[in-house]
């Protein structure tokens, strides 16, 4: 599985949001495949809330790990 990455620290919500769905519809039909998985580093609080509960209205899992100094958001397959 690939993972590709996003450094998205430094971006408020709604940008952060933004590019986050840009990313998933992008990479839609690998995710769903099972052949890719996006990562998220954001230091934005709100983004804990929307980025997670938009991707997971769409169908994919996510996880959000609070890491030094920032949150990774990983969005896959629910497989």
């Amino acid at each position: 599985m690939n993972i590709i990455e996003f450094d998205i620290r430094g971006q408020i919500c709604p940008s952060t949001l933004l590019t986050a769905l840009k990313a998933i519809n992008d990479h839609s039909r690998q995710i769903t495949d099972g052949t890719v998985k996006l990562a998220f580093k954001t230091d934005n609080r709100d983004s804990m809330g929307t980025i997670p509960e938009s991707a997971a209205n769409m169908g994919y899992k996510t996880t959000v790990t609070k890491k030094e100094g920032y949150y990774l958001v990983e969005i896959g397959s629910e497989e």
